[in-house]
C-alpha cells in the first residue's frame, strides 16, 4: 500500500478540510509538521518535508494543498529522497493580491521539471491561483492537470465534505505509479 503524506498550506487544514477528513478516515495518512503553520518559513518547511519523507517506510505520495504546492517545487530542487509522486491541489500564484505576505519566502518557486510524476488539481475559480497560472506550472513542472470545475480554493470553505472525487484522483494517480 502506498504511503501518503499530507502537506497542508498556510494555517494548516482545519476539521472541515478534506485533508483532515481523509486522515480521520485513514490513520495511515501522515501529515508533515513544520514549526509554524501561520508564519511559514521555507527552510523549516523544507526540513519538515525532508523529515517526513525520510520517515516513510516506502517512497510516499505527497498530497499538497495551496502553499505546500510551492513547497514541493522548492524541496524538489534540494532533495534527492525518493517519492512515488506528488499531487498538487490549488497551486497559489505568488503574484496574486491574495497571496499571503508572510509566505514571501515561497514566492520564487522553481520552474524545473520534477523528477517524479505529478498531478496538479485546479479549480476554475480559485481566488489564489488562476487557471492559466496552473496550466503554466503544469507545463513547467511536467505535471498532468485536472480541472475540477468551480470549487474555489478546494479547501474547507469549498464545502467539498469528504471530497470523494479528490480521493479517487489520489487513488487513481497512486495506482498508476
Amino acid at each position: 500500500m502506498t504511503q501518503i503524506i499530507h502537506l497542508p498550506g498556510i494555517g494548516n487544514s482545519g476539521a472541515l478540510h478534506w485533508q483532515s477528513r481523509w486522515e480521520s478516515a485513514d490513520p495511515s495518512i501522515r501529515r508533515f509538521d513544520p514549526a509554524s503553520w501561520d508564519e511559514p518559513n521555507l527552510s523549516d518547511w523544507i526540513a519538515a518535508l525532508e523529515q517526513a519523507v525520510r520517515a516513510a517506510r516506502t517512497p510516499p505520495v505527497l498530497v499538497a494543498h495551496s502553499l505546500a504546492c510551492l513547497l514541493v517545487a522548492h524541496w524538489h530542487e534540494v532533495s534527492d529522497l525518493p517519492i512515488k509522486g506528488a499531487i498538487l491541489v490549488a497551486v497559489p500564484d505568488p503574484a496574486s493580491p491574495a497571496f499571503p505576505a508572510q509566505a514571501a519566502s515561497f514566492a520564487e518557486a522553481p520552474r524545473t521539471r520534477f523528477r517524479f510524476p505529478s498531478l496538479i488539481v485546479a479549480s476554475a475559480d480559485d481566488p489564489y491561483g488562476s487557471l492559466p497560472y496552473a496550466e503554466m506550472r503544469a507545463e513547467q513542472w511536467g505535471s498532468a492537470l485536472t480541472v475540477i470545475g468551480a470549487a474555489g480554493h478546494i479547501n474547507g470553505q469549498s464545502e467539498l465534505g469528504d471530497w470523494p472525487e479528490g480521493l479517487a484522483l489520489v487513488r487513481n494517480f497512486a495506482g498508476r505509479l
